[in-house]
């Protein structure tokens, strides 16, 4: 019997996944617990327009990622910090205050999480973080530190 999963399940396939089980196990086991579906033509038809669906969002998505990418390659943030004089910083330059100065100075909100600083920052300077943007994109991002 031809059945479409709904859930993951260990050693039969990923969801969404169009697979032939026996049918004891299909009408036993699987459909009453929901894992998985009957492959009629309709629910067939529908999992190929979820899919085509899916694939031309992660293509949106990724364009704007790469748009982003480009943005932020040329960029050059500029973010303050308190200091004690001399190119000494109190504390360090967070990712969150990175993030906080992008989305105020470009209008680029990204998640604190996506950026990713080399070295604690601590002194005035010009450093380079790498964003990551998803879908294997990142893209270096030059942030200008200067003392308050």
């Amino acid at each position: 019997m031809k059945v479409i999963l709904t859930q993951d399940v260990k050693g039969k396939g990923k969801k969404g996944q169009l697979i032939e089980v026996s049918d004891g196990y299909a009408r036993n086991y699987m459909l009453p617990r929901k894992i998985a579906i009957e492959a009629t033509a309709d629910a067939v038809n529908t999992m190929k327009m979820n899919d085509k669906a899916t694939q031309e969002r992660i293509a949106r998505e990724k364009a704007e990622a790469l748009a982003l990418s480009e943005k932020l390659r040329q960029m050059t943030l500029t973010v303050y910090a308190k200091g004690g004089g001399s190119g000494r910083l109190f504390g360090s330059v967070t990712n969150q205050e990175i993030a906080d100065a992008l989305e105020k100075s470009a209008g680029v909100k990204l998640d604190k999480r996506k950026i990713q600083i080399g070295e604690p920052i601590k002194n005035v300077g010009t450093y380079t973080v790498t964003c990551k943007l998803g879908y294997e994109i990142s893209a270096p991002l030059t942030v200008k530190i200067q003392e308050v």
